[in-house]
């Protein structure tokens, strides 16, 4: 206890504070976005909204500091690591996640056509920084949306899936190889498909040979507090994280590849548990903290001005026309109705965005109030278009009540 006192006692009054009052928002967040039945508000959207509130642009009560900064960048890789949990164990139709697939890489070109346009014309931001912004999609978000609905086994919810996983793996490996690319060199171009090589090789390996004495440790230790897969699976992030780091990547790129090799490790009976431990690290402590400080640095003075808000505007619909053109795909099957419903669901996306902004504005490429402006796009699309989604599709306002039985909490993001 003298440890943790010492270590506390270090803090000084306004970090302490600080710290205090983003766990404090991280939590409020998740009780306002359930607090009414038949208001359905993204928990990431309360938790950024909370995140302007406590920041300097409105109360000014709580900073950014050191600590704060640690925990944010860790809920960051922990974002991505669920992303790629997400990408493995959904467990989408292979012809579904092709057409998804497709779809995206017609996003994809439409998006950064339009992205160069915008620089050329003037815009404060690397075009194709925008153009993977704009071709991603919130599948976490969806998810809860189309089971409370009982849709999620419908060819509409399969459409749904496709679209949304590959709007969430894609954008990832599209951002880190062009990250690489852009801004590094052959050396570390090569050394990106090394990691590759040897992310694949531990999956092939971690599938094959399963080890009767590890399975026994772990099925001994998942009801207990030993909890080896979730040490394991902590250790696996770290270890990715640090080596993509060293070798010149992006860190989420580590983190990404860790989620899908943990993804794949997983499929067994205690998969479930241990998945749920870990959401409990992430989801229950250290992503909401991202997201509160994602609205404690929020250009909000640039997004409130008149060219801002424009800007937001345009972005939204350029979410719905960039994401909205893949769905054209599933025309035939799923006809004019659904498709329209499709595009909306597709077109939804935030915490890609956010995620994206930040790392564009660390390295200089995308400026504050364009990224605000995004960030803006991307909390109206998740607030707006499902629910327009869900009323083309059946033709009645959307039903909140949630299946606690079935959703896990990466869905609420």
């Amino acid at each position: 206890m003298s440890v943790i006192a010492a270590g506390l006692g270090n803090l000084s009054d306004q970090e302490g504070r600080s710290l205090v009052l983003v766990l404090a928002a991280s939590s409020l967040g998740a009780f306002l976005s359930h607090y009414h039945a038949r208001i359905a508000l993204p928990t990431v959207v309360v938790e950024i909204v909370l995140g302007m509130v406590i920041g300097p642009q409105v109360l000014d009560i709580a900073e950014v500091t050191s600590y704060v900064s640690f925990l944010s960048n860790i809920g960051l890789a922990l974002l991505f690591f669920f992303a790629g949990l997400e990408a493995i164990q959904k467990r989408v139709p292979r012809l579904d996640l092709r057409r998804g697939t497709a779809g995206w890489g017609i996003s994809l070109a439409i998006a950064l056509t339009v992205g160069g346009l915008l620089q050329g014309a003037g815009l404060d931001a690397e075009w194709w920084l925008l153009g993977v912004a704009l071709s991603t999609t919130s599948l976490g978000t969806l998810v809860p949306i189309l089971s409370d609905r009982g849709l999620l086994a419908t060819p509409l919810g399969k459409a749904v899936l496709g679209t949304g996983v590959a709007g969430e793996f894609w954008p990832i490996v599209v951002i880190s190889v062009f990250l690489t690319s852009v801004y590094g060199a052959v050396t570390e171009v090569l050394l990106l498909i090394l990691f590759g090589a040897i992310v694949m090789g531990a999956a092939t390996v971690a599938l094959r040979a399963r080890p009767s004495r590890m399975l026994r440790v772990l099925q001994e230790t998942v009801h207990t507090t030993g909890q080896f897969a979730v040490r394991t699976s902590i250790f696996l992030l770290a270890v990715l994280v640090v080596f993509a780091a060293r070798a010149g990547f992006e860190f989420v790129l580590g983190a990404f590849a860790a989620g899908l090799l943990v993804g794949l490790v997983l499929e067994s009976p205690e998969g479930a548990i241990v998945r749920m431990r870990l959401e409990g690290i992430g989801f229950g402590f250290l992503i909401p903290v991202y997201f509160v400080v994602t609205g404690m640095t929020f250009d909000l003075d640039s997004f409130l001005t008149v060219n801002g808000l424009a800007l937001g505007v345009a972005f939204l619909a350029l979410l719905l026309v960039v994401r909205g053109a893949s769905s054209l795909l599933w025309l035939r099957q799923l006809g004019r109705q659904e498709t329209l419903g499709l595009a909306m669901f597709g077109a939804t996306g935030l915490p890609l965005i956010v995620a994206i902004v930040g790392i564009a504005v660390d390295r200089s490429a995308v400026s504050t109030s364009v990224g605000a402006s995004l960030i803006g796009a991307g909390m109206i699309s998740v607030l707006l278009f499902p629910l327009v989604g869900l009323r083309v599709v059946s033709g009645h306002p959307v039903a909140t009540g949630r299946e606690p039985a079935s959703s896990s909490a990466a869905d609420e993001y």
